[in-house]
C-alpha cells in the first residue's frame, strides 16, 4: 500500500480545493462556506450520506463499502477552522480574508480528506462503513465536543476514530505517531489581584497590586518544578497582564493575570489546578491583598490508544516505507481528544517539510503532502475494514 496511483492522478484537482480553502479562510463555528463546500463536493463524489449542520457547522459523510460482513464503522476526521492571523505567505492564493487565515494547515487537512473520500466513493473497496467527519472550530472552540454532543458517536455507530495532522519539520509525506499521551490537555486561568490603589509616590498609603503580581508570576513557576514529579511534563505560564490604570503614576487597585497550564496526565492536571490557586491565594494574603482564580479546563489529553495506533503506524509504514513511532508529544491542545475520549482510535502527523510552524504569519500546507495523506485516511478504511476472500 505505498502512496496510492489515484492520489496522484487526483493531486491537481485536490490541490485546487486546498487552495480555494486557503483564499477562503473562516473562524470557528462560522465555517458555512468551507461546509458548504465540502457537502457539495461530498454529494458529487457520489456519498452515500451527506448530513450538514453536526455541531452546529460541521459535515458527515456516509460511505458505504461494497459489503458489510463485518459490520464495522470508521470514523475518519479533518478539521476546517483557520485563525486570526494576517498572512504573509505571499502565495497567489493567499488569504482574501484580512486578518484570517490557515495558518494551522486545516485547508490541508480538509482537501486530503476530501480526496480520500472521492477514492473510497469510487473504488469501494472495504467491508464495512467509512464515515468521514468534517469539523468546525478545533482553534480553540471546542468543535470535536460540540459535534460528540450532537450524536456523532451513537448516530452514524462510529467504532474507532483515526485522525491526522500537519507537522512542519518532518519530511513531506513522511509519518509520525506514539503510544499514549500524543497533545497536552490545555487549560486557561484568570487571577484578579485586588489590593489598595493609590498615588505611586505614597507606596506605603497603599496595597500594591503590581508587587503582588509580580511575586505570584515568580512563584506560580514552582508548580512544575517544586509539585510535579520530574519524569512528568507540565507548563504553567503567565501570559497577560492587564491593570485598571494605565498612569505612569497610580497605583492600580486590580490586576488580571492570564494564563495556561498544560499537561500529559490526569494527576499533574489536578496539581497544577490546585498549585495555582494555593500559591495565588496565598501570596497575596501575604501582601494584605486578596487574589481570585478562576480555571477553566480546555481539551483534556489526546491519548492515542494503543492497538490503534500500531494500526495507524503500520498504515503509515505501508505508505511512507517507515514511521517515527518515537515522536516526542507536543504541549499544544487539540479537540480530536473528545472522539479518543468516546471510542479506541489514534491521532497521526504527517511532514510538511522546512516551512514556517504551524500559526506563523509565513506557514503554508505543502501540497506535496497530499498524495501521502490522503492514502493514509483510504488505508486506513481499507486495512481495518478489508473486503473478505
Amino acid at each position: 500500500m505505498p502512496v496510492k496511483n489515484r492520489f496522484a492522478e487526483l493531486l491537481p484537482e485536490i490541490t485546487a480545493w486546498r487552495r480555494d480553502f486557503h483564499q477562503h479562510p473562516e473562524l470557528d463555528y462560522q465555517v458555512h462556506r468551507t461546509a458548504g463546500r465540502v457537502a457539495e463536493l461530498l454529494r458529487s463524489f457520489g456519498v452515500d450520506e451527506v448530513t450538514e449542520g453536526v455541531g452546529r457547522s460541521g459535515v458527515v459523510g456516509t460511505i458505504r463499502g461494497r459489503s458489510n460482513a463485518s459490520g464495522r464503522v470508521i470514523g475518519l476526521r479533518a478539521d476546517m477552522d483557520a485563525l486570526p492571523i494576517n498572512e504573509q505567505t505571499g502565495a497567489e492564493y493567499a488569504s482574501k480574508t484580512p486578518g484570517v487565515m490557515h495558518a494551522c494547515g486545516h485547508d490541508g487537512h480538509t482537501a486530503m480528506l476530501l480526496g480520500a473520500a472521492k477514492y473510497l466513493a469510487e473504488t469501494r473497496n472495504f467491508d464495512g462503513t467509512a464515515v468521514v467527519i468534517f469539523q468546525p472550530a478545533e482553534e480553540g472552540g471546542a468543535g470535536g465536543l460540540a459535534m460528540v454532543q450532537d450524536g456523532l458517536v451513537d448516530r452514524w455507530g462510529i467504532q474507532e476514530f483515526y485522525g491526522m495532522h500537519n507537522m512542519p519539520g518532518y519530511p513531506v509525506g513522511s509519518f509520525a505517531i506514539r503510544e499514549g499521551a500524543m497533545m497536552a490537555a490545555a487549560d486557561q486561568f484568570d487571577i484578579i489581584v485586588t489590593g489598595k490603589g493609590g498615588h505611586a509616590a505614597k507606596p506605603h498609603e497603599a496595597i500594591d497590586t503590581m508587587l503582588v503580581s509580580a511575586q505570584i508570576v515568580s512563584a506560580l513557576q514552582s508548580v512544575v518544578s517544586r509539585n510535579v514529579d520530574p519524569l512528568k511534563s507540565g507548563v504553567v505560564s503567565v501570559c497577560t497582564v492587564q491593570t485598571d490604570s494605565t498612569a505612569h503614576n497610580v497605583i492600580p487597585q486590580v490586576v488580571k493575570l492570564r494564563g495556561t497550564a498544560r499537561s500529559l496526565d490526569p494527576q499533574v492536571r489536578d496539581q497544577l489546578e490546585a498549585g495555582i490557586a494555593r500559591i495565588a491565594t496565598h501570596t497575596a494574603a501575604a501582601f494584605g491583598a486578596t487574589a481570585e482564580v478562576n480555571y477553566d479546563r480546555g481539551y483534556p489529553v489526546t491519548m492515542n490508544h494503543p492497538e490503534a495506533t500500531g494500526f495507524a503506524a503500520e498504515v503509515a509504514r505501508q505508505v511512507a516505507g517507515g514511521v517515527d513511532m518515537e515522536m516526542e508529544p507536543l504541549m499544544a491542545g487539540e479537540d480530536f481528544s473528545y472522539m479518543l475520549n468516546e471510542r479506541p482510535g489514534a491521532y497521526i502527523f504527517v511532514g510538511n517539510g522546512d516551512t514556517a510552524m504551524v500559526h506563523h504569519p509565513a506557514y503554508d500546507f505543502d501540497d506535496n503532502a497530499i498524495p501521502a495523506g490522503a492514502s493514509w485516511y483510504a488505508g486506513m478504511v481499507e486495512a481495518r475494514m478489508p473486503v473478505q476472500a
